[in-house]
């Protein structure tokens, strides 16, 4: 039986947009240059009003399908090592962002825990979010940081600083030449 949340149904948005954003987010930690929460905020509502009307909706859509995709691939490695995914990365996510009170918000850390989970078990976090009702703006640093910190995790893992974009970027590679 198929799921409405299952990720066939799902669109894909902005992946290339969502991944630059968080591609740049990653590369600005690795060499230093933090910037504060407002400069960023400030850059990514320039970049938000540039994307023209539907563009944001591409872009949260985008957000998701690299978090489904994270996820995806952590499930697998942590299967390979006989560990479950949810169990192993979820808590650390969490954790994580209960520590960042000023970008995340404490009430939407349970909304970000609900989406790793839907993405963890294969399910479109899109699709599972949208069966509570719009984003909201306190949900957009959470979106961001969860794609952050997903990609880091992966970055960690595999010791290597380009990992996570790299496999995007090659997943969206091979789907185009498809």
């Amino acid at each position: 039986m198929s799921s409405p949340c299952d990720p066939l149904h799902a669109p894909a948005g902005d992946v290339g947009g969502a991944l630059m954003m968080i591609d740049s987010r990653l590369k600005g930690i690795y060499d230093g240059k933090t910037g504060t929460d407002a400069e960023q905020q400030a850059l990514t509502g320039q970049f938000a009003a540039s994307l023209g009307p539907g563009g944001v909706d591409d872009l949260l859509d985008g957000v998701c399908t690299l978090i489904y995709m994270f996820m995806r691939w952590l499930r697998m490695a942590y299967e390979d090592h006989g560990e479950d995914v949810i169990e192993s990365v979820v808590p650390n996510i969490v954790a994580t962002m209960r520590m960042m009170p000023k970008s995340i918000r404490p009430e939407v850390v349970p909304t970000m825990a609900g989406l790793l989970v839907a993405a963890g078990t294969g399910l479109s976090p899109s699709l599972w979010r949208k069966q509570y009702g719009s984003w909201t703006k306190d949900e957009m640093n959470s979106l961001e940081a969860t794609a952050f910190l997903l990609a880091e995790h992966i970055n960690r893992l595999t010791d290597d600083r380009d990992f996570a974009t790299r496999v995007i970027t090659e997943a969206l590679s091979s789907a185009e030449e498809a």
